[in-house]
């Protein structure tokens, strides 16, 4: 059973940083691409950002692009959301996602296992 443990969310003001992980276990974490989404209340799910197996082939949301960086450790089974310059809009709950393929993907009914999430929530 694939498990993933988000943390790293919490607290900030507007233009202040955060770094969220995502731990893995249950599978080789190596052989699969991940994805971060997020949900706002009362909003759907959103892609915010995806990578592949390798680390070498990142998507991201237009809303994001230039403010978050994903990035993965293969060697610790780990991937991560550094976000920047963050903004009250990118308030929600942020869960990490794998899916059963090497390569990246922004939807989100091509992952198949998910996280708890983890809050985070911007003040203005």
């Amino acid at each position: 059973q694939v498990q993933l443990v988000e943390s790293g969310g919490g607290l900030v003001q507007a233009g202040g940083s955060l770094r969220l992980s995502c731990a893995a276990s249950g599978r080789t974490f190596g052989n699969y691409a991940m994805g971060w989404f997020r949900q706002a209340p009362g909003k759907g799910r959103e892609f915010v950002a995806a990578i592949s197996w390798s680390g070498g082939v990142t998507y991201y949301a237009d809303s994001v692009k230039g403010r978050f960086t994903i990035s993965r450790d293969n060697a610790k089974n780990t991937m991560y959301l550094q976000m920047n310059s963050l903004k009250p809009e990118d308030t929600a709950v942020y869960y990490c996602a794998s899916r059963a393929g090497m390569w990246a993907s922004m939807h989100a009914n091509q992952y198949d296992y998910w996280g708890q999430g983890t809050q985070v929530t911007v003040s203005s």
